[in-house]
């Protein structure tokens, strides 16, 4: 059999063109312009598309094929980010030297040496990947954690710790693989029935008057990871501390990243994903149990279309244009991906498909505890790389920001820069890349209020109030409020603006 070709359709329609114009017909239609296609359309992002009687040229052809795939090249960068992501956090602690259900503790806490997205510098990480193509895994949680699970597409499998159903008693949870119709034990488990093999778990052990070691100490008596096969006599659990630790745990934003993302799809089951995100994947070349073998051309669109998906999500992520990603919009620049409250990015029905990548480009870790938190549990976030003009922050400037007395955080509140290169925390000279209101030094002022000061230098006398930052490189910045309280819900308190002093 040939290989289509319409090259030989057009010699007839060359034929077709030259031939005597035909008379009316006895049964005519009175066919709309708007249903018709003329012989040339102008456009922009193509030029010019020609057609005999609505039937497309050669070169048109050529034209909208690589338009098709390039466009769908740019929306499976965008739609396959959570995907994407959680594969590089799970590649990152391998390559690390931290294999499937091994436990990732911070120890002496997370720094900028860990690329890792918004990661912060104030807790105690708790962290695994778990495989469930080894089987049904046991995961046992310490008491007084705060964290999820998630599985490989990013959607939210449980909470576990204090919004988890142990409420942060700590407990066993059983994670059953896709399909799965072995036993399950009757009693003593929280079980969750999952989509994919590959989940991420992450929680936080919060330091106490105890200090810092009990609070690991804690997380290593009650935190373990295992094979239900191996429930009655676990094996001993290994922990890695991952603090100091260079590891890089975020997906690419060049051509390697669609490698990253088949590796995902040849990983899970065939129905791991919902069939339209399955089919974009597919009509770029990514399917489940087919070799992924872009030709020259297809490489080609496929950077450019990594290039594009990648200024896109930078767009959305540093410069979101709807009004309602901003908590006070007009009056500051604080703002959120999470538009509907909803951990799954949902708002009256629709799905945010912007929210989706702005946050999966920035972030980790979705649960509804995020989404939503309640009054006095769980944190909340406020994102911008904003000064109070709307101005990128600028790492060589100065700037300081006031949070009005009382702040409503129940536990703490803290800041974090953020690199707008690799998102992960700002790489300085000072270790914890922001402060926090548990540190030595951070007091009120006599009105309650804070006031904190970003710059390369620290203001004379404000060193205990000082976050450093780097001349020639940007920076974001979130402040966190754990245990959120009435007022933050109720928007009768705002956080100030980072305002430019110098």
């Amino acid at each position: 059999m040939t290989p289509f070709s319409i090259a030989a359709p057009l010699v007839a329609v060359g034929l077709l063109a030259s031939a005597p114009a035909a008379k009316a017909q006895t049964y005519a239609a009175d066919v709309p312009a708007s249903v018709r296609t003329p012989e040339t359309v102008e456009t922009g992002p193509l030029g010019t598309l020609r057609f005999f009687d609505g039937l497309p040229d050669e070169e048109t052809v050529r034209k909208v094929y690589d338009n098709l795939d390039f466009s769908r090249g740019v929306e499976a960068f965008l739609s396959g980010m959570p995907a994407a992501s959680v594969y590089a956090l799970c590649s990152g602690y391998e390559d690390a030297g931290m294999p499937a259900h091994a436990v990732g503790i911070s120890e002496d806490l997370l720094d900028a040496r860990s690329l890792w997205l918004t990661a912060n510098s104030t807790t105690v990480y708790v962290t695994t990947c778990l495989d469930l193509k080894q089987g049904p895994v046991v995961v046992e949680v310490a008491p007084g954690l705060l964290g999820a699970v998630d599985d490989a597409f990013f959607r939210w499998d449980t909470d576990i710790g204090v919004t988890g159903p142990d409420q942060g008693r700590g407990g066993r949870y059983l994670f059953l693989p896709p399909h799965y119709d072995g036993p399950v034990p009757a009693l003593g488990y929280y079980v969750i029935r999952t989509r994919t093999n590959l989940h991420w778990l992450f929680a936080r052990a919060f330091v106490t008057d105890a200090g810092l070691e009990a609070a690991v100490a804690g997380v290593k008596a009650g935190t373990k990871a295992y094979l239900l096969a191996e429930a009655a006599s676990p094996p001993e659990q290994v922990f890695v501390d991952l603090s100091g630790r260079k590891m890089n745990t975020i997906h690419a934003n060049d051509a390697t990243y669609f490698d990253e993302l088949n590796a995902v799809v040849q990983n899970e089951p065939g129905d791991a994903f919902d069939p339209e995100i399955a089919g974009l994947f597919a009509s770029i070349g990514i399917k489940k149990d087919v070799p992924f073998e872009p030709d020259a051309r297809m490489k080609k669109i496929l950077a450019d279309a990594a290039a594009v998906g990648n200024a896109t999500a930078r767009a959305l992520a540093f410069r979101p244009r709807d009004r309602d990603r901003y908590y006070y919009y007009p009056d500051r620049q604080w703002f959120t991906s999470f538009v509907g409250g909803s951990h799954e990015f949902m708002d009256n029905g629709a799905l945010g498909l912007d929210d989706r990548t702005m946050f999966h480009y920035v972030a980790t870790g979705i649960t509804p505890a995020m989404a939503a938190p309640q009054v006095g549990t769980g944190s909340v976030y406020a994102f911008t790389p904003h000064d109070a003009t709307g101005a990128y922050l600028d790492g060589g400037k100065t700037y300081k920001v006031t949070l009005p007395g009382p702040v409503p955080a129940k536990d703490f509140w803290s800041f974090v820069v953020y690199s707008t290169q690799h998102r992960s925390m700002l790489e300085t000279d000072q270790r914890l890349a922001g402060l926090d209101s548990t540190l030595e030094g951070v007091t009120a002022d006599e009105d309650g209020s804070y006031t904190v000061w970003f710059g390369p230098e620290p203001p004379e006398g404000r060193e205990d109030l000082w976050v450093q930052t780097m001349p020639g490189e940007g920076y974001a910045v979130i402040l966190r409020l754990y245990g959120p309280l009435d007022p933050w819900f109720d928007k009768t308190w705002k956080p100030g603006d980072l305002e430019r002093v110098e």
